[in-house]
């Protein structure tokens, strides 16, 4: 789809839209659809003031809804019909979702069916779905053995962890490449990403509709929330240099994570909505390296001046040791590239955080 006047002619609506990804794209996705339209219950997790955001952009409609509803898709659907669909709306904190795993489950797996049943039931089979997904589908993925053998070595254990033990004895952590790793989560979250996955894609081959999977890494930068305690380290990392404090680092330092800076996904979200392609498989969207948590931590902490971090030896149940995207797949399919470093990405987003009112050092 090109982004000339001619071609705005479709509708496109954005489950989860007044969120952290939703703004960031809703100014592009205005120069590429006619109509786009939010649906969103502004949570007071993410919305504390219960207000739309001032980063959605104007001229974008929102609906205040719960995608958990029926009645939710009885009222918009009717109206809005859309030809693209962006699924954004989940519950995502990794270790909340242990402890509140019906509130995980019915927001991610129930809001899905929920959508699709209102598709059906209200005659608006959209032409394209757009579902971002998480790494998290994929647990600790897969490693390989000293004589090149891949095997999947599943959840770590209290007993392993106890002891310190972090990573597999005698093998390496590979990219995370949704044509060659199958998902195998370890958190109850990253179950509900996959079921959405699969419910989706059973759903949309079976009613001919186009689906595009997007299995995103760890996004942060200007925009995020400084309120949920859930989501974020790289904010809560910031605000913890802010304050003087040193950083501090689980296990042992070493986990590597793949940061994304957010402007890197929304350019993707967009690049899934809008272009002429259809990924064939799930699509994974990083940054294409993995970083240590100890090096983005140095990182903030020189920024801030803030004293060096140090390592606790605490862990967190349901976390992966590593994870990090291959993201050729994404490259061939929607021509996508990222386009910012660690370093730029944390100059943005300190830069941004720096200039928040009322944002208290943690």
């Amino acid at each position: 789809m090109q982004n000339s006047p001619e071609s705005r002619t479709e509708t496109v609506l954005i489950t989860g839209g007044a969120g952290f990804i939703g703004c960031a794209i809703s100014e592009s996705l205005l120069e590429s659809f006619k109509r786009v339209v939010v649906v969103d219950n502004l949570h007071p997790q993410i919305h504390e003031s219960g207000e739309r955001p001032a980063a959605l952009a104007e001229g974008v409609e929102l609906i205040v809804g719960d995608i958990t509803d029926a009645a939710t898709w009885d009222r918009v659907l009717p109206e809005v019909k859309p030809d693209v669909v962006i699924h954004l709306a989940a519950e995502t904190g990794t270790g909340q979702s242990l402890e509140e795993a019906t509130r995980h489950t019915h927001v991610n797996v129930v809001g899905t069916s929920q959508l699709l049943d209102g598709f059906i039931r209200n005659k608006a089979l959209p032409r394209r779905i757009v579902l971002t997904s998480s790494r998290a589908v994929y647990g600790e993925g897969a490693w390989r053995t000293t004589d090149g053998a891949l095997f999947y070595p599943g959840q770590r254990t209290s007993e392993t962890l106890d002891r310190s033990e972090w990573d597999f004895p005698g093998a390496e952590p590979t990219a995370m490449n949704a044509a060659e790793v199958f998902p195998a989560p370890v958190s109850v979250y990253g179950a509900t990403k996959l079921a959405q996955e699969n419910i989706l894609l059973a759903w949309a081959k079976s009613y001919g509709v186009e689906s595009a999977i997007l299995r995103l890494q760890n996004v942060y930068g200007p925009g995020q929330s400084l309120i949920n305690p859930y989501t974020g380290i790289m904010s809560l990392f910031c605000r913890m240099a802010m304050g003087g404090r040193s950083i501090p680092l689980y296990e042992d330092g070493q986990v590597r994570r793949d940061f994304i800076l957010i402007d890197d996904i929304a350019s993707a979200v967009v690049a899934a909505a809008t272009s002429e392609k259809t990924p064939s498989t799930p699509l994974d969207i990083g940054s294409g390296e993995f970083q240590t948590i100890g090096t983005a931590a140095q990182t903030i902490a020189a920024r801030y001046g803030a004293p060096a971090p140090h390592v606790t030896g605490q862990y967190r149940q349901g976390d992966v040791r590593h994870a990090w995207a291959d993201i050729s797949a994404a490259r061939d399919v929607l021509g996508w590239e990222p386009r910012y470093n660690l370093a730029q990405g944390i100059a943005l987003l300190a830069d941004w955080i720096d200039v928040q009112p009322d944002v208290k050092p943690a």
